[in-house]
């Protein structure tokens, strides 16, 4: 972990390095969830693949096969009512979080039982009941809302007297790091004091270039977090348990001394930037290479090194894995469609007369997460 004070805010910096643990301790019964954690984000993504394939899935469809490690130990290091939100390659996060594969696949399906009732797609997972406030298509988007998800916490806690102290996780592509957006939530963040802590998935390639061809000083982005006198760290995110070790104390830094993060996540991604990529950009030794690091294979081998994974419980798992989902395919393929009036419901919080020429804007079905 690279980590270093900036010369901007002094004393904030200096706060923000306040100490803390250096690590936390990893049980043998978390790593065993992680691992199902990962193996099940593999698996549902490996069905959507064969799903989007067969045109059961439409619109865009990004998989995270080969960072699940990053969703998975990130989410492991925070509190279950820490809010969330992520950019579009969002189903890891989802299962991560806590939503169910079924709400999952039926949302990328279009039916009605999906986590956003069929409204939002692969691109959109919501699930409010863990705190997870959405996958965003528009790139960098999500991390002002990150910030302001961070600062409705804090403004309870401090000002209206209720709740806890809590960070917020804003997680972005290294694509989105030369949006404006991005800095404006960065700016904002420490000039206010926000306990946002801005992650960077950082898997080499924006779409199909790569990072050096378009960022500045792509080699140390944590200089990007430095600048704006942010704690700013890089972490190993192939490597689950180096992963939470190093991330977790970083949280708790930022909860307890209310305060913004900045992290640049290694990780790698196996498949195109979306299944409509071409992958022309890179090489398959190159793939090859890094999968002889993956992150599953890595946990695999420490738990059965130390005993407490066998040949046959690793089986099991996948076998359990396996039937999951495809329950999960089954549920996505029997749920309805919406009916055509849920066009026009949820579109606006209040509702104005005469809004729109075509139709009231209402309230329409239970969403099947609440």
């Amino acid at each position: 972990m690279t980590q270093a004070p900036t010369s901007q805010s002094e004393s904030k910096a200096a706060q923000s390095m306040t100490s803390q643990p250096t690590s936390f301790e990893i049980t043998t019964q978390m790593k065993l969830e992680w691992l199902r954690q990962m193996q099940l984000i593999r698996e549902f993504e490996n069905r959507t693949m064969q799903a989007y394939q067969q045109a059961k899935i439409g619109g865009f469809c990004h998989i995270y096969t080969g960072q699940e490690a990053c969703a998975v130990g990130t989410i492991a290091a925070v509190n279950d009512d820490d809010p969330v939100v992520t950019a579009y390659r969002d189903h890891g996060h989802a299962l991560a979080r806590g939503m169910t594969p079924d709400a999952c696949m039926a949302e990328m399906f279009g039916k009605i039982h999906g986590c956003a009732k069929g409204k939002g797609g692969s691109m959109h997972m919501f699930d409010k009941p863990n705190w997870l406030f959405g996958g965003h298509g528009i790139v960098g988007a999500q991390t002002p809302l990150g910030a302001g998800l961070a600062f409705a916490e804090k403004y309870k806690l401090e000002v209206m007297g209720e709740g806890k102290k809590k960070v917020s996780l804003a997680y972005l592509g290294d694509g989105a790091i030369d949006q404006g957006a991005f800095h404006e939530a960065l700016n904002y963040s420490a000039v206010h004091d926000i306990p946002c802590i801005f992650i960077i998935e950082n898997n080499g390639y924006s779409m199909g270039t790569a990072i050096h061809r378009h960022t500045a000083n792509a080699d140390n982005l944590i200089s990007r977090g430095q600048s704006y006198g942010i704690n700013s760290v890089e972490i190993d995110g192939l490597d689950i348990c180096d992963l939470y070790n190093e991330f977790k104390p970083f949280v708790e830094q930022c909860r307890e001394n209310s305060r913004p993060g900045f992290v640049d996540l290694k990780t790698y991604r196996y498949q195109g930037h979306s299944m409509s990529d071409p992958q022309k950009y890179r090489t398959k030794d190159e793939v090859e290479e890094y999968k002889e690091k993956d992150s599953i294979a890595r946990l695999l081998g420490q738990l059965m090194d130390s005993g407490d994974m066998t040949e046959d419980s690793w089986k099991a798992m996948q076998k359990e894995i396996k039937e999951q989902v495809r329950a999960a395919m089954k549920f996505a393929e029997e749920s309805p469609a919406p009916e055509s009036s849920e066009l026009f419901t949820d579109v606006y919080a209040n509702p104005e007369k005469n809004l729109s020429p075509t139709a009231v804007y209402t309230h329409g079905l239970n969403n099947p997460l609440l």
